[in-house]
C-alpha cells in the first residue's frame, strides 16, 4: 500500500510530474486552512504566499523600527558626548549628564558616586561609600537593571528614594572602578533584568572615561 511518505518521495524525485499533468492541478483539493469548503492547491498556494508575505512584512516592518530606535539613541548617545566633552569643570560635567539623562533620556532620577580624590569643589557625589557597596560596583561585568540591591544606593536618590520601583546600576571606571551610577524610574518596568544593557554599558563607560579626565 502506498502512503503518504510514499507520494511525496515520488514527486520530489519526479519534479515534472505537475508539468506532465497539467490540469490535475485544478482537480486537487484541500482543506481550507481557515476553514469552510475545501479550495484548489493553486488557491492554497496563493493564500501561503499572503501569509508568508505578510509575515515578512511584519518583520520588515519590526526591523525599520528598531532601527530608527537605535539611531535616536545613537543621536543622544553623541548629544551627551559632546556636552561632555565641553565640560570645563567636574560641576559643569555632572550639571551636563544630569541634564542631558533627564531631557534627552527621559530618566527622571539620576545620581552617583565617585571614591576617589576628592575635586577642590566638594560635591555630593564625592560623599562616603561602604567598602561593600565598592565592592559590589566593582564586581559588576554589565549593568544592573531590576528592583534596587541594596538601601544605600537607593538613598542616593534622596527624598524620592521611597518611591524609586527600578533602578539601572553602572560602574565607572579607568584602571579600576571608581564610582557607580544609577538610573532610577517609578515605573517598575523601566528597568528590568532582562532589557538588553548594551547601551547602558556604553553610558557607563563613556561616563567613567570623561569623569576620569577630571581627576
Amino acid at each position: 500500500m502506498t502512503n503518504a511518505e510514499d507520494v511525496a518521495d515520488y514527486l520530489r524525485e519526479n519534479p515534472a510530474f505537475f508539468a506532465q499533468y497539467s490540469d490535475l492541478l485544478s482537480q486537487i483539493c484541500i482543506p481550507n486552512p481557515h476553514g469552510g469548503q475545501a479550495i484548489p492547491i493553486s488557491d492554497w498556494q496563493l493564500n501561503t504566499l499572503r501569509e508568508k508575505n505578510k509575515a515578512l512584512e511584519a518583520k520588515l516592518s519590526e526591523l525599520i523600527q528598531f532601527g530608527e530606535e537605535n539611531d535616536a539613541i545613537g543621536e543622544k548617545m553623541h548629544r551627551l558626548s559632546v556636552a561632555l566633552l565641553e565640560a570645563r569643570s567636574i560641576e559643569g560635567l555632572l550639571a551636563a549628564l544630569y541634564h542631558n539623562l533627564r531631557e534627552d533620556f527621559a530618566v527622571p532620577h539620576s545620581a552617583l558616586r565617585i571614591w576617589t580624590d576628592a575635586p577642590s569643589a566638594p560635591v555630593a557625589e564625592f560623599g562616603p561609600v561602604s567598602q561593600e557597596l565598592k565592592a559590589y560596583a566593582a564586581g559588576l561585568t554589565q549593568p544592573f537593571c531590576g528592583p534596587s540591591p541594596n538601601a544605600e544606593s537607593a538613598g542616593w536618590f534622596g527624598e524620592v528614594a521611597e518611591h524609586i520601583r527600578s533602578v539601572a546600576l553602572m560602574p565607572l571606571s579607568d584602571d579600576a572602578c571608581f564610582g557607580m551610577l544609577a538610573l532610577g524610574s517609578e515605573d517598575a518596568r523601566r528597568f528590568y533584568p532582562e532589557m538588553g544593557t548594551l547601551y547602558l554599558r556604553r553610558l557607563g563607560e563613556l561616563v567613567g572615561a570623561a569623569l576620569a579626565r577630571n581627576f
